[in-house]
């Protein structure tokens, strides 16, 4: 028996491309969704401001991981606490809480969601972005996005 594999066509993102949101006080860009990839990772591009800090959730069906291209963040990812700089990957495994806090100059960093899926999450709780830069402070969540996040098995702690 043979069995053909068919492969997914090269890709190329520049920077400044793919759909960009405002989501949840920072800005996402998504590279490369469920459909680039076989449904094999997603990739998102993350610009926070200095201080921000996304709150502790989790997911139950992606595993993320996070790499820091730009300026400094804090993680926390179950009991670990980690101090990252540029050039520093994380893993936050599913089901595992997780929270990050951008430094004193903000943050620019990846996420990686494997398998993919929770891309779709960011345009039903985020809003196009009207600028390549974090969100202004009154662009805020719906206020049911414990409700979407919770149907792509996210779950909002604090």
């Amino acid at each position: 028996m043979t069995t053909q594999v068919q492969s997914l066509p090269i890709q190329a993102v520049a920077p400044g491309d793919g759909a960009a949101y405002w989501w949840f006080g920072q800005l996402a860009v998504v590279k490369a969704a469920a459909a680039d990839t076989g449904g094999a990772y997603a990739l998102v591009e993350i610009t926070a401001a200095a201080g921000y800090a996304t709150p502790l959730h989790l997911h139950r069906n992606e595993d993320e991981g996070f790499w820091i291209i730009d300026g400094n963040a804090t993680f926390e990812v179950g009991d670990e606490i980690v101090e990252a700089g540029p050039g520093t990957y994380l893993f936050g495994p599913r089901d595992i809480p997780h929270r990050w806090t951008a430094g004193p100059d903000g943050a620019h960093l990846l996420y990686v969601f494997a398998p993919a899926g929770l891309e779709e999450l960011i345009p039903l709780t985020g809003v196009p972005a009207k600028t390549l830069t974090p969100p202004p402070p009154d662009v805020v969540p719906p206020d049911n996005a414990v409700e979407i996040a919770a149907r792509f098995g996210g779950e909002i702690l604090a």
